[in-house]
């Protein structure tokens, strides 16, 4: 059987413990997967260890190391790289994606673009990221002339927890490697593929082996990496994240609450921005945290919420070789339902309707071949619903109409949100709130990203600090 080695300083390791990885529909195993538990992984992180693995890093200078970044984005996209004892061509690893996390091969396909976009344009991400600094001052400690500038980092090694949901995510972390910083990764259980493919594209591209360890591991071993590394980031649901929540060393990624709102102005016209909505609903089968997850307007709540659920009605599930394939199924049946079931329990709660319910001609779970889907559901509902601020990996929406002046107060914390409105005071009112941390002004979909404009969290002051430094004249 295919098997996927614990990645110690770069160098494969096979343990004694291992789990198998199953295919999503048939629940056949794909692949065994070696375990690293909590003492190997202490074991490997002690200081000194550290310091050896960010040393490796630290002698090359920034410039290179995004040539280097480069170079590996083509390698990840084309070329054939090992898995294990296995070589891997890329048209294998999007059939390896796709059988594990149930993403069709075409969604599997933007999100290797998309991370091969991120790692390909390096040196304008890390501009954006540092607001222009000249990256010299990492190599040399200090700036060498003009203003004096020192940049310290906060950690030697940055331990990442791995969702399953979507490979996409991976571009957040690629840019730590340019930063001089080595990475600990623990990989989603239902995904090693991306991250140990990205580690063998960074190697081959000639990145030193020992800035890379790689431990699948289940939860305990996982909070270890957290514990041991000098900086973190951790990827996963409320219940997951809530542990380190006052962890200053641990960025977190839980859900999103992205919104698409429509402004006085805009609520008028609201057809003109119906493709909008929906593609902020359902690109990625709505498995992002940057997915719209609600529509707030300040009119034609019950118009925007039908036209909505009839055009998502359409969206049914296709074979994952199906290039027009819009909706993944769930690689566990038990989170679909569960899922399925909140949603359920949220509707029986005076003030709520599931639009899209008269549109299906059955249930919203459903079983086509052995796989288990959520077929789309927008929710109309009071701001003051329990489901109007939900997130659920898979294409939901509530869709909410409040006043004007109530906004942007009533929408809570909002990952993205896409604000169409040309009113000068809403826009004012938007740009000044800490609830919103990434604000697309106009008619864009909440799912754009410009990589160098950060939407959760800036990794390069997530890893450096700035010194005070003063030189003496001459």
């Amino acid at each position: 059987m295919r098997h996927v080695p614990i990645l110690r300083r770069g160098r494969p390791y096979r343990s004694v413990d291992a789990a198998t990885v199953p295919h999503y529909r048939t629940r056949e195993a794909v692949a065994e997967v070696s375990q690293a538990n909590a003492g190997l992984i202490a074991r490997d992180l002690r200081p000194q260890e550290q310091e050896a693995m960010q040393a490796s890093l630290g002698a090359l200078r920034v410039q290179e190391l995004v040539a280097l970044t480069a170079r590996a984005a083509d390698l990840f996209a084309t070329d054939t790289l090992p898995l294990g004892d296995e070589a891997q061509t890329p048209d294998d690893y999007v059939r390896l994606t796709s059988s594990t996390t149930g993403l069709p091969h075409v969604m599997v396909r933007r999100n290797l673009e998309k991370i091969r976009g991120v790692m390909a344009h390096m040196g304008e991400i890390l501009s954006g990221l540092t607001r222009g600094l000249d990256l010299s001052v990492l190599d040399a400690g200090m700036s060498a002339a003009g203003p004096a500038l020192s940049y310290v980092p906060r950690g030697l090694t940055l331990g990442i927890v791995l969702p399953s949901n979507s490979p996409g995510v991976h571009a957040l972390w690629t840019p730590a490697v340019a930063l001089k910083t080595a990475l600990v990764l623990k990989p989603g259980s239902a995904e090693p593929w991306t991250p140990y493919r990205l580690i063998q594209a960074f190697l081959k591209a000639g990145a030193p082996p020992d800035a890379f360890g790689y431990y699948p591991a289940g939860h305990g071993a996982a909070a270890e990496i957290l514990r041991r590394c000098g900086r973190g980031m951790l990827f996963g649901d409320l219940g997951a994240v809530g542990s380190f929540k006052n962890d200053p060393r641990i960025e977190l990624h839980g859900p999103g609450y992205s919104k698409v709102v429509l402004g006085p102005d805009a609520a008028e016209r609201w057809e003109q921005y119906l493709d909008v909505m929906l593609a902020s609903i359902a690109e990625n089968s709505g498995r992002s945290c940057v997915n719209a997850s609600g529509v707030w307007t300040t009119a034609h709540g019950d118009e925007i919420a039908e036209a909505l659920a009839e055009r998502l009605a359409r969206i049914q599930p296709r074979d994952a070789e199906d290039e027009e394939a819009q909706l993944a199924p769930f690689a566990d049946p038990r989170v679909a339902q569960r899922i399925s079931a909140m949603v359920d329990d949220g509707l029986a709660q005076p003030g709520a309707r599931d639009v899209t319910a008269a549109r299906r001609a059955g249930g919203r779970l459903v079983t086509r071949e052995g796989s288990t889907y959520l077929l789309p559901t927008i929710v109309r509902c009071e701001a003051d619903h329990v489901l109007a601020n939900r997130e659920f990996l898979f294409p939901f929406a509530s869709v909410v109409q409040v006043r004007p002046e109530e906004l942007p107060g009533v929408l809570g914390p909002t990952l993205a949100l896409t604000a169409i409105t040309d009113d000068a005071a809403l826009r004012r009112r938007l740009l000044a709130s800490p609830l919103v941390q990434r604000l697309n002004l106009g008619a864009m979909p909440t799912m754009r990203i410009a990589w160098d404009q950060p939407h959760e969290g800036n990794l390069f002051e997530h890893l450096y600090q700035r010194r005070a430094i003063q030189r003496a004249a001459p």
